[in-house]
Protein backbone atom coordinates (compact mmCIF):
# COMPACT_ATOMS: atom_id res chain seq x y z
CA UNK A 1 0.00 0.00 0.00
CA UNK A 2 1.10 3.29 -1.04
CA UNK A 3 1.63 6.24 1.88
CA UNK A 4 -0.43 8.81 1.36
CA UNK A 5 0.29 12.08 0.95
CA UNK A 6 -1.71 13.46 4.26
CA UNK A 7 -0.27 10.67 6.36
CA UNK A 8 3.20 11.66 4.92
CA UNK A 9 2.87 15.43 5.78
CA UNK A 10 1.23 14.51 9.41
CA UNK A 11 4.40 12.08 9.88
CA UNK A 12 6.64 14.87 8.93
CA UNK A 13 4.60 17.45 11.06
CA UNK A 14 5.61 15.93 13.85
CA UNK A 15 9.22 14.63 13.73
CA UNK A 16 10.02 18.11 12.84
CA UNK A 17 8.15 19.96 15.56
CA UNK A 18 9.62 16.88 17.61
CA UNK A 19 13.39 17.63 16.27
CA UNK A 20 12.98 21.41 16.69
CA UNK A 21 12.01 21.12 20.74
CA UNK A 22 14.92 18.44 21.59
CA UNK A 23 17.50 20.95 19.63
CA UNK A 24 16.47 24.02 21.53
CA UNK A 25 16.36 21.75 24.59
CA UNK A 26 20.18 20.83 23.88
CA UNK A 27 21.00 24.48 22.84
CA UNK A 28 19.64 25.52 26.26
CA UNK A 29 21.90 23.01 28.37
CA UNK A 30 24.84 23.52 26.13
CA UNK A 31 24.36 27.33 26.50
CA UNK A 32 24.22 27.33 30.03
CA UNK A 33 27.79 25.17 30.54
CA UNK A 34 29.64 27.43 28.13
CA UNK A 35 28.36 30.43 30.05
CA UNK A 36 29.51 28.95 33.46
CA UNK A 37 32.68 28.25 31.95
CA UNK A 38 33.29 31.66 29.91
CA UNK A 39 32.68 33.43 33.67
CA UNK A 40 35.15 30.88 35.01
CA UNK A 41 37.71 32.00 32.56
CA UNK A 42 36.65 35.66 32.96
CA UNK A 43 37.53 35.68 36.40
CA UNK A 44 41.24 35.98 36.01
CA UNK A 45 40.91 39.02 34.32
CA UNK A 46 39.45 42.05 34.97
CA UNK A 47 37.00 44.25 33.49
CA UNK A 48 35.57 42.00 31.60
CA UNK A 49 31.36 42.99 31.37
CA UNK A 50 28.86 40.00 32.00
CA UNK A 51 27.05 40.99 28.68
CA UNK A 52 30.43 40.20 26.76
CA UNK A 53 29.97 36.72 28.70
CA UNK A 54 26.50 36.43 27.27
CA UNK A 55 27.43 37.78 23.71
CA UNK A 56 30.16 35.06 23.47
CA UNK A 57 27.79 32.24 24.04
CA UNK A 58 25.68 33.22 21.81
CA UNK A 59 27.82 33.96 19.09
CA UNK A 60 28.79 30.23 19.51
CA UNK A 61 25.11 29.05 19.59
CA UNK A 62 24.47 28.30 15.37
CA UNK A 63 28.12 26.49 15.72
CA UNK A 64 26.68 24.49 18.81
CA UNK A 65 23.42 24.28 16.55
CA UNK A 66 25.53 22.53 13.72
CA UNK A 67 27.32 20.24 16.34
CA UNK A 68 23.72 18.96 18.30
CA UNK A 69 21.67 18.23 15.39
CA UNK A 70 22.73 14.90 14.61
CA UNK A 71 21.57 14.21 18.35
CA UNK A 72 18.64 16.38 18.64
CA UNK A 73 17.37 13.58 15.47
CA UNK A 74 18.09 11.25 17.90
CA UNK A 75 16.26 12.78 20.86
CA UNK A 76 13.67 14.57 18.76
CA UNK A 77 12.51 11.18 16.54
CA UNK A 78 12.22 8.76 19.69
CA UNK A 79 10.14 11.35 21.07
CA UNK A 80 7.66 11.38 17.75
CA UNK A 81 7.83 7.82 17.25
CA UNK A 82 7.15 6.77 20.88
CA UNK A 83 3.83 9.46 20.64
CA UNK A 84 2.43 7.90 17.58
CA UNK A 85 3.02 4.43 18.72
CA UNK A 86 1.22 5.24 21.95
CA UNK A 87 -1.68 6.92 20.21
CA UNK A 88 -1.62 3.66 18.17
CA UNK A 89 -1.64 5.93 15.12
CA UNK A 90 1.71 4.00 13.92
CA UNK A 91 -0.53 0.76 14.83
CA UNK A 92 -3.39 1.75 12.50
CA UNK A 93 -0.94 1.83 9.91
CA UNK A 94 0.91 -0.44 9.97
CA UNK A 95 -2.59 -2.80 10.91
CA UNK A 96 -3.49 -1.01 6.48
CA UNK A 97 -0.51 -2.47 5.31
CA UNK A 98 2.30 0.29 6.11
CA UNK A 99 5.28 -0.90 6.20
CA UNK A 100 7.75 0.33 9.28
CA UNK A 101 9.89 1.61 5.80
CA UNK A 102 7.02 3.69 4.45
CA UNK A 103 6.23 5.58 7.20
CA UNK A 104 9.79 6.52 8.02
CA UNK A 105 10.32 7.72 4.95
CA UNK A 106 8.76 11.04 5.04
CA UNK A 107 10.89 10.95 8.57
CA UNK A 108 14.31 10.54 6.73
CA UNK A 109 13.12 12.92 3.15
CA UNK A 110 12.72 15.83 6.16
CA UNK A 111 15.87 14.71 8.07
CA UNK A 112 18.14 14.48 5.00
CA UNK A 113 16.67 18.54 4.16
CA UNK A 114 17.18 19.39 7.29
CA UNK A 115 20.95 18.28 7.31
CA UNK A 116 21.67 19.92 3.46
CA UNK A 117 20.24 22.78 4.87
CA UNK A 118 22.44 23.08 8.05
CA UNK A 119 25.83 22.41 5.84
CA UNK A 120 25.12 24.68 2.93
CA UNK A 121 23.01 27.46 4.29
CA UNK A 122 23.28 27.67 7.91
CA UNK A 123 27.15 26.63 8.51
CA UNK A 124 27.95 30.23 6.40
CA UNK A 125 26.30 31.90 8.91
CA UNK A 126 27.22 29.83 12.05
CA UNK A 127 31.02 30.29 10.45
CA UNK A 128 30.88 34.12 10.10
CA UNK A 129 29.87 34.41 14.27
CA UNK A 130 32.32 32.19 15.27
CA UNK A 131 34.97 34.48 13.53
CA UNK A 132 33.63 36.86 15.26
CA UNK A 133 33.51 35.22 18.54
CA UNK A 134 37.33 34.38 18.19
CA UNK A 135 37.64 37.95 17.61
CA UNK A 136 35.78 39.10 21.22
CA UNK A 137 37.30 36.48 22.99
CA UNK A 138 41.27 37.24 21.89
CA UNK A 139 40.41 40.54 23.29
CA UNK A 140 38.52 40.32 26.59
CA UNK A 141 39.18 36.87 27.56
CA UNK A 142 42.53 34.97 26.41
CA UNK A 143 44.16 38.21 25.23
CA UNK A 144 45.43 37.00 22.13
CA UNK A 145 45.01 38.31 18.31
CA UNK A 146 45.35 36.30 15.23
CA UNK A 147 48.36 37.74 13.83
CA UNK A 148 48.49 35.23 11.07
CA UNK A 149 47.34 34.59 7.82
CA UNK A 150 47.75 32.34 5.08
CA UNK A 151 47.06 33.93 0.99
CA UNK A 152 47.23 32.58 -2.49
CA UNK A 153 50.52 34.72 -2.08
CA UNK A 154 51.87 32.82 1.09
CA UNK A 155 51.94 33.54 4.81
CA UNK A 156 51.71 36.45 6.32
CA UNK A 157 53.17 37.29 10.15
CA UNK A 158 52.29 40.42 12.26
CA UNK A 159 54.91 40.52 15.44
CA UNK A 160 54.84 42.64 18.09
CA UNK A 161 57.62 43.87 20.20
CA UNK A 162 57.03 45.19 23.73
CA UNK A 163 58.73 48.57 24.17
CA UNK A 164 61.03 47.62 21.31
CA UNK A 165 62.85 45.12 23.66
CA UNK A 166 63.52 42.67 20.48
CA UNK A 167 65.02 45.04 17.82
CA UNK A 168 65.92 48.59 19.50
CA UNK A 169 63.57 50.86 18.32
CA UNK A 170 61.97 48.75 15.66
CA UNK A 171 58.26 48.13 17.48
CA UNK A 172 56.93 45.90 14.59
CA UNK A 173 57.52 43.73 11.76
CA UNK A 174 55.44 42.18 8.82
CA UNK A 175 56.79 39.15 7.75
CA UNK A 176 56.28 37.47 4.36
CA UNK A 177 56.42 33.91 3.10
CA UNK A 178 56.08 32.23 -0.36
CA UNK A 179 56.04 28.97 1.44
CA UNK A 180 57.07 26.39 4.72
CA UNK A 181 59.48 23.68 3.50
CA UNK A 182 57.94 20.77 5.41
CA UNK A 183 61.76 19.26 4.88
CA UNK A 184 63.71 21.09 6.95
CA UNK A 185 60.53 23.46 8.55
CA UNK A 186 62.74 26.33 6.65
CA UNK A 187 60.86 29.35 5.09
CA UNK A 188 61.65 30.02 1.68
CA UNK A 189 61.78 33.44 0.17
CA UNK A 190 61.72 35.68 3.25
CA UNK A 191 60.32 39.37 3.23
CA UNK A 192 60.45 41.52 6.66
CA UNK A 193 58.85 45.01 7.01
CA UNK A 194 60.34 46.96 10.12
CA UNK A 195 58.32 49.69 11.67
CA UNK A 196 58.93 51.94 14.70
CA UNK A 197 56.02 52.49 17.41
CA UNK A 198 55.16 55.50 15.12
CA UNK A 199 54.31 53.13 12.28
CA UNK A 200 57.02 54.78 10.18
CA UNK A 201 58.39 52.15 7.90
CA UNK A 202 62.03 51.49 9.66
CA UNK A 203 63.91 48.86 6.92
CA UNK A 204 63.37 45.91 4.44
CA UNK A 205 64.81 42.55 4.29
CA UNK A 206 64.45 39.63 1.61
CA UNK A 207 65.81 36.37 2.19
CA UNK A 208 66.07 33.33 0.38
CA UNK A 209 65.62 31.42 3.61
CA UNK A 210 64.89 31.67 6.92
CA UNK A 211 65.09 29.14 9.51
CA UNK A 212 63.45 29.67 13.36
CA UNK A 213 65.14 28.39 16.03
CA UNK A 214 65.12 28.96 19.77
CA UNK A 215 62.87 32.44 19.18
CA UNK A 216 65.48 33.57 16.46
CA UNK A 217 64.86 33.81 13.01
CA UNK A 218 67.82 33.12 11.12
CA UNK A 219 68.23 34.07 7.75
CA UNK A 220 70.20 33.90 4.78
CA UNK A 221 71.37 35.31 1.92
CA UNK A 222 69.88 38.76 2.57
CA UNK A 223 69.10 42.05 1.01
CA UNK A 224 68.89 45.01 3.53
CA UNK A 225 66.66 47.64 1.86
CA UNK A 226 66.55 51.26 4.34
CA UNK A 227 64.88 54.38 3.24
CA UNK A 228 67.17 57.05 1.88
CA UNK A 229 70.31 54.42 1.67
CA UNK A 230 71.52 51.77 -0.73
CA UNK A 231 70.72 48.38 -0.68
CA UNK A 232 73.10 46.11 1.19
CA UNK A 233 73.76 42.46 0.65
CA UNK A 234 74.38 40.39 4.11
CA UNK A 235 75.07 36.74 4.33
CA UNK A 236 73.45 35.64 7.25
CA UNK A 237 70.89 38.16 9.54
CA UNK A 238 69.53 36.72 12.94
CA UNK A 239 66.54 38.42 13.67
CA UNK A 240 64.89 37.75 17.59
CA UNK A 241 61.03 36.74 17.30
CA UNK A 242 58.45 35.59 19.91
CA UNK A 243 57.10 33.63 16.96
CA UNK A 244 57.19 29.38 17.13
CA UNK A 245 56.04 27.14 14.46
CA UNK A 246 53.99 25.46 16.98
CA UNK A 247 52.35 28.86 17.67
CA UNK A 248 52.23 29.37 13.77
CA UNK A 249 50.40 26.37 13.43
CA UNK A 250 48.47 26.81 16.29
CA UNK A 251 47.05 30.36 14.72
CA UNK A 252 45.52 29.33 11.32
CA UNK A 253 42.07 30.09 11.45
CA UNK A 254 40.10 27.34 12.73
CA UNK A 255 37.68 25.47 10.77
CA UNK A 256 34.68 26.49 12.49
CA UNK A 257 35.23 30.10 11.53
CA UNK A 258 35.52 29.40 7.69
CA UNK A 259 32.61 28.75 5.43
CA UNK A 260 31.73 25.34 3.93
CA UNK A 261 31.91 26.74 0.22
CA UNK A 262 35.35 28.49 1.34
CA UNK A 263 37.04 25.56 2.85
CA UNK A 264 38.14 24.08 -0.38
CA UNK A 265 39.87 26.77 -1.18
CA UNK A 266 41.51 27.72 2.23
CA UNK A 267 42.69 23.59 2.48
CA UNK A 268 44.33 24.33 -0.98
CA UNK A 269 46.11 27.55 0.03
CA UNK A 270 47.25 26.10 3.60
CA UNK A 271 48.80 23.08 1.68
CA UNK A 272 50.03 25.45 -0.88
CA UNK A 273 52.22 27.20 1.58
CA UNK A 274 53.08 23.75 3.06
CA UNK A 275 50.78 23.62 6.34
CA UNK A 276 48.98 20.64 7.08
CA UNK A 277 45.18 20.97 6.56
CA UNK A 278 44.37 17.64 8.17
CA UNK A 279 41.79 19.42 10.85
CA UNK A 280 40.09 21.14 8.08
CA UNK A 281 39.87 18.47 5.66
CA UNK A 282 37.88 16.51 8.32
CA UNK A 283 35.67 19.13 9.28
CA UNK A 284 34.78 19.51 5.86
CA UNK A 285 34.26 15.91 5.15
CA UNK A 286 32.17 15.72 8.18
CA UNK A 287 29.43 18.44 7.01
CA UNK A 288 29.11 16.55 4.03
CA UNK A 289 28.35 13.55 6.12
CA UNK A 290 26.35 15.27 8.73
CA UNK A 291 22.85 14.77 6.54
CA UNK A 292 23.90 10.91 6.18
CA UNK A 293 24.37 10.74 9.91
CA UNK A 294 21.32 11.84 10.70
CA UNK A 295 19.16 9.28 8.46
CA UNK A 296 21.33 6.94 10.57
CA UNK A 297 20.61 8.37 13.92
CA UNK A 298 16.52 8.73 13.05
CA UNK A 299 17.04 5.00 12.19
CA UNK A 300 18.27 3.94 15.68
CA UNK A 301 15.98 6.02 17.40
CA UNK A 302 13.06 4.18 15.20
CA UNK A 303 14.54 0.83 16.60
CA UNK A 304 13.99 1.88 20.38
CA UNK A 305 10.47 3.69 19.82
CA UNK A 306 8.58 1.47 17.89
CA UNK A 307 8.02 -1.33 20.34
CA UNK A 308 4.20 -1.63 21.01
CA UNK A 309 2.93 0.05 24.55
CA UNK A 310 1.10 -3.07 25.50
CA UNK A 311 4.41 -5.20 25.45
CA UNK A 312 6.43 -2.71 28.09
CA UNK A 313 9.30 -1.80 28.83
CA UNK A 314 9.06 1.40 26.71
CA UNK A 315 10.72 3.20 29.47
CA UNK A 316 13.80 1.25 29.41
CA UNK A 317 14.24 1.08 25.52
CA UNK A 318 14.24 5.38 25.39
CA UNK A 319 16.79 5.34 27.95
CA UNK A 320 19.26 2.64 26.07
CA UNK A 321 18.76 5.13 22.58
CA UNK A 322 20.12 7.63 24.74
CA UNK A 323 22.69 5.51 25.97
CA UNK A 324 23.36 4.55 22.47
CA UNK A 325 23.53 8.74 21.69
CA UNK A 326 26.14 8.85 23.69
CA UNK A 327 28.14 6.29 22.99
CA UNK A 328 27.59 7.12 19.12
CA UNK A 329 29.20 10.79 20.34
CA UNK A 330 32.48 9.12 22.08
CA UNK A 331 33.05 6.29 19.45
CA UNK A 332 33.13 9.61 16.80
CA UNK A 333 35.10 11.47 18.84
CA UNK A 334 37.58 9.15 18.75
CA UNK A 335 37.58 8.24 14.86
CA UNK A 336 38.03 11.94 14.72
CA UNK A 337 40.58 12.42 16.97
CA UNK A 338 42.37 9.40 15.14
CA UNK A 339 41.77 11.47 11.48
CA UNK A 340 43.18 14.57 13.25
CA UNK A 341 46.63 12.93 14.14
CA UNK A 342 46.38 11.65 10.85
CA UNK A 343 46.51 7.72 12.11
CA UNK A 344 43.47 7.08 9.24
CA UNK A 345 42.69 8.57 6.36
CA UNK A 346 40.25 11.64 6.21
CA UNK A 347 38.10 10.54 4.55
CA UNK A 348 37.48 7.76 6.35
CA UNK A 349 37.33 9.33 9.95
CA UNK A 350 35.37 11.70 8.64
CA UNK A 351 32.17 8.70 6.96
CA UNK A 352 32.60 6.17 9.05
CA UNK A 353 30.95 7.18 12.08
CA UNK A 354 27.49 7.85 9.55
CA UNK A 355 28.14 4.45 7.67
CA UNK A 356 28.17 2.86 10.78
CA UNK A 357 25.53 3.99 12.37
CA UNK A 358 23.49 3.53 8.95
CA UNK A 359 24.42 0.11 8.45
CA UNK A 360 23.54 -0.41 12.75
CA UNK A 361 20.39 1.33 12.15
CA UNK A 362 19.15 -0.40 8.98
CA UNK A 363 20.28 -3.67 10.31
CA UNK A 364 17.80 -3.67 13.75
CA UNK A 365 15.15 -1.95 11.59
CA UNK A 366 14.62 -4.70 9.05
CA UNK A 367 15.12 -7.30 12.10
CA UNK A 368 12.43 -5.66 13.63
CA UNK A 369 10.38 -5.30 10.91
CA UNK A 370 11.04 -8.98 8.92
CA UNK A 371 11.78 -10.74 12.56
Amino acid sequence: MKLPWTLSRYIGKHFLLAVIIALFGLLAITSLVDVVEMIRRASGRDGVPFHIIISLTLLKLPNFAIKLIPYAVLIGSMMALTRLTKTQELVIARAAGISAWQFLAPAMILVFVIGTFMTSLFNPFAAALMMRHEQVEGKYISGRANLLAVSSSGLWLRQIENNGEAGGNISEHIIHSAKLVQSDMSFAKVIIFAFDKDKKFLERLDAQRAELKDKILYLTDVTRSIPGKPAEPIKDYALPTTLTLEHIQDSFASPETISFWQLPGFINTLESAGFSALKHKLYWHTLLANPFLMIGTMLIAAVFSLRLPRRGKIGILIVSGIITGFLMHFFTDIIFAFGAAGTIPTILAAWTPALVTNMIGAALLLHLEDG
